[in-house]
């Protein structure tokens, strides 16, 4: 199952979002506080609870110049890549995220539309942390 999040506008240049997002720290700023318990992070992985459900952990395996790439880690329910694609975008940059899943059928039914909503919300939260800092 492959998902991309809308693509947003970041006024910020595209090696300050790839900086931002190397942090797996980071990531935390990104998730509906509402949505999730048990942060776990450092600057190469993260773990964390979706809504008293699913544990998801992250693993960076690559920063490249435009591009964050992780994959699942062991506490999550299926295998999964994730990247995080940045574009420049004359001063600033555009980002999507583009996750990569192995389900069966009947999970796609349940995750799909949750996890375009998550993902889209990371893109426009993206947006509006670059913004701040």
């Amino acid at each position: 199952m492959e998902i991309t999040s809308k693509k947003h506008e970041i006024n910020a240049k595209v090696e300050r979002v790839i900086l931002f997002l190397s942090d797996l720290n980071n990531i935390e700023k990104l998730l509906p506080k509402d949505k999730i318990s048990e942060w776990k992070s450092d600057t190469d992985n993260c773990s964390f609870k979706v809504q008293n459900t699913a544990t998801i952990s992250l693993i960076k395996k690559e920063v490249g110049e435009n591009k964050i790439h992780m994959t699942s880690g062991e506490k999550s329910p299926f295998p999964f890549k994730l990247d995080v694609n940045i574009t420049e975008n004359g001063e600033g940059s555009f980002g999507e995220i583009h996750f990569d899943g192995e389900v069966n059928a009947f999970l796609k039914m349940m995750v799909e539309r949750p996890l375009t909503s998550l993902f889209d919300y990371m893109s426009e939260k993206l947006k509006i942390e670059m913004e701040k800092s």
